[in-house]
């Protein structure tokens, strides 16, 4: 890796700024990969045409590290494809639509759905997306709606949830005996968090929105989704499809995705569940995935609701529909690797905490405006954290400021989930809106003002944090602001 300055954070600011911009996700990313590499290049002295070479080798490397991560992927869309397929996610729309019976029981129990489901971020995403799409589409409930609810209830719930591979990668970051333990401490200080979780109940219960997914809400309930209309026209539902066709498959996933963890980490020769559920998570949720389609084939090729010949389609056509976002998850991936790898966007970034010259009550609030510009220019919450963990240890080490240790690690991982919760480069931005099949710009263009609305709040809470050493008072105030700045944008903000 070389130090290159300032520049270093230059490519994710041009990939997001040109998506936004542009509303094209492929050629920015692309983009942004490209610049980082040509300071790279021209940084280490060597040949102009090494750039490309370097993309496609990091391109490889990046596909070779996140290899289970594809193989999910596509055995988690074949399991999708065929349940559509079947007629099962017709028929549990039907089923859903006279048990949810209003708006407000719909969102309320797909955030439910996302605090249940706290194992792995993507699988939530992913999962609930599945299991919901249908209801909302019968409601006339916008699929920015559902992505914004079910990212909001992803990366947020796993932070603070003690069994999880988050909890495991924080604890191992953590260089206090007792890693663990340190990381439940700092649950009460991940007020990103936890005011994400009242946002979305919050919203969920009033109905109320602003800005850009109020006109997506207006636009559904005149209109409906028009995904939907081309879901119906691409994949014909079966009549013989029952709700057991959809909920039979997806729990069998669950369930074996959350034995497959524990299997792939050890946890039958005697390692700690909580431990074994972090070692490879997305080897495990391949595991689960494969279960699922095997069990659709048990369930639907006996029955005649899908005919063998059409089962091994329908597999094929549900991996090349993940093949999309595939590629803007490859992309991201190799921004971000260029980024931590090879120019030191994180270390330039982390530096300025460590020199800086601040009153020790504002670390907590400098901490987190640190770490959430990191994570959403990098797109990472772990490559965050980890960069930042060992400083802020260090930091407050010190007499004076080891009482700040809770709060400042509690900020570090609330600045850091906001960069996965909403960039547009985070591979769990990109899984909720390929889960809800949703377009990706407009999840993002949705979704950041609620998130950056909340990261704002959560600042003032920060900064009253350093001075009372309570998350109580930081808490209640930060609560206080996001329901009322709720009330007053729903009223000004039109678009």
């Amino acid at each position: 890796m070389i130090e290159t300055g300032w520049v270093s954070i230059l490519p994710p600011l041009i990939a997001i700024a040109l998506a936004l911009l542009t509303k094209e996700v492929y050629s920015s990313l692309f983009l942004g990969v490209l610049s980082g590499m040509v300071i790279y290049v021209v940084a280490a002295g060597e040949p102009f045409m090494a750039v490309f070479s370097h993309i496609f080798d990091m391109m490889a490397q990046k596909i070779a590290e996140n290899s289970y991560m594809i193989i999910f992927l596509a055995l988690l869309w074949a399991v999708i494809t065929l349940v559509g397929k079947s007629g099962g996610t017709s028929a549990y729309g039907r089923w859903a639509e006279k048990k949810l019976k209003n708006k407000r029981a719909t969102l309320l129990t797909t955030a439910l759905l996302g605090v249940l489901i706290f194992i792995d971020d993507g699988f939530n995403c992913l999962t609930i997306g599945t299991v919901m799409r249908p209801v909302y589409d019968r409601q006339r409930i916008s699929r920015e709606k559902l992505a914004y609810i079910i990212d909001a209830t992803a990366a947020p719930i796993c932070i603070i949830a003690p069994v999880s591979s988050w909890a495991v990668a924080v604890a191992s970051e953590v260089s206090d005996t007792n890693g663990f333990n340190t990381f439940l401490s700092t649950i009460p200080y991940n007020l990103y968090a936890l005011l994400t979780i009242l946002m979305v109940v919050f919203v969920a219960v009033t109905g109320l929105d602003f800005g850009k997914m109020k006109k997506a809400e207006e636009r559904a309930q005149a209109e409906g989704n028009e995904a939907a209309d081309e879901d119906e026209q691409n994949s014909p539902q079966n009549s013989k499809g029952r709700v057991f066709d959809l909920v039979l498959p997806i729990l069998v996933l669950i369930v074996c995705a959350i034995l497959g963890m524990a299997y792939v980490g050890g946890f039958f020769e005697g390692v700690p569940f909580s431990e074994a559920i972090g070692a490879n998570p997305t080897a495990g949720l391949s595991l689960g995935a494969f279960a699922g389609l095997v069990t659709a084939f048990i369930l639907y090729i006996p029955r005649k609701i899908i005919k063998p010949k059409e089962f091994v389609g329908s597999i094929v056509s549900g991996v090349g529909s993940i093949v999309p976002p595939m590629l803007i998850l490859i992309l991201s991936w190799s921004l971000g690797g260029v980024c931590r790898e090879l120019i030191g966007t994180g270390e330039f970034i982390s530096g300025f905490i460590a020199s800086s010259k601040v009153p020790l009550q504002s670390l907590p609030f400098l901490v987190f405006v640190i770490a959430a510009v990191m994570s959403f220019s990098m797109g990472t919450s772990w490559g965050t954290f980890g960069l930042l963990i060992p400083i802020v240890t260090m930091i407050c080490s010190s007499t004076a400021g080891s009482e700040l240790l809770i709060p400042t690690l509690g900020a570090t991982l609330a600045g850091s989930v906001y960069g996965d919760h909403c960039s547009p480069i985070s591979d769990t931005t990109i899984l909720a809106s390929t889960g809800a099949q949703c377009e990706h710009i407009r999840h993002v263009e949705t979704q950041i003002p609620y998130a950056t609305l909340t990261a704002i709040v959560c600042a003032v809470g920060y900064l009253i944090i350093g001075f009372t050493n309570t998350p109580w008072i930081g808490l209640l105030v930060g609560a206080a602001l996001l329901i009322g700045s709720m009330l007053v944008l729903h009223k000004t903000v039109k678009k």
